[in-house]
């Protein structure tokens, strides 16, 4: 008898113990698996979930030799060369693009004036191990022809009604006063030389487009 009276009560000890140690594994087992499902989406390393606060890198397209153009000479935009400073393709706006040729030949692509303006402004920003001093030659696309001119004696529209590829009053560019006038009598605006664009005027352009991915569109035709 006293055998069987200690038998229940050391049983329900045994199944205490065994019914701890089984929730015990069951939460260990869960936590695992939590953690393996965090791991799976990135969570357990968190330079995998994050992406980097970056458009796209667009390096300058090397010069090529066998084009038979002057080094400093402007060139055809490429089809699949981007925009350093809003990754747009600039071949994919001819109203707007713009380009600069660095002392070894090499060229970086636009997609609009306003964009060229950025990129002036901090050259080494946009392309890592170039510098101002190394561009020699800048151009824009003059409206009413689509021919490339210099920039430094082009004329921009300012304010006009006119959106550019990133939905924003780009700059158009004209090779004549006349023709940035006569454009601005048509869809608004003030007329300004090259040595009047600075940094005060871009930085409102820049916010209004946001040279954000999302704010891209189809930039309008300005020469027809």
């Amino acid at each position: 008898m006293p055998a069987r009276i200690a038998s229940p009560a050391l049983s329900a000890s045994t199944l205490r113990v065994v019914a701890g140690v089984a929730v015990l594994a069951l939460l260990l087992g869960w936590g695992g698996w939590q953690v393996g499902v965090w791991q799976g989406l990135g969570g357990g390393n968190p330079e995998a979930a994050l992406e980097p606060d970056v458009c796209i890198v667009a390096p300058p397209t090397p010069y090529d030799r066998a084009s038979g153009l002057p080094l400093h000479a402007a060139r055809p935009v490429p089809a699949d060369v981007r925009c350093p400073v809003c990754g747009m393709f600039p071949a994919r706006a001819p109203d707007w693009a713009a380009q600069v040729i660095f002392d070894n030949g090499d060229a970086q692509f636009f997609d609009s004036p306003l964009s060229l303006f950025m990129y002036l402004q901090d050259v080494e920003r946009y392309s890592p191990g170039r510098s101002a001093a190394q561009i020699i030659a800048r151009y824009v696309t003059d409206v009413p022809s689509r021919q490339w001119v210099d920039a430094g004696s082009a004329w921009f529209v300012h304010g006009s009604t006119a959106k550019g590829p990133m939905r924003a009053g780009n700059l158009p560019a004209f090779a004549t006063r006349e023709d940035a006038q006569a454009f601005a009598q048509r869809r608004g605006g003030s007329v300004l030389p090259f040595g009047a664009i600075d940094a005060a005027l871009i930085a409102p352009l820049a916010g209004q487009g946001g040279h954000d991915h999302a704010a891209h569109g189809t930039a309008q035709t300005l020469s027809k």
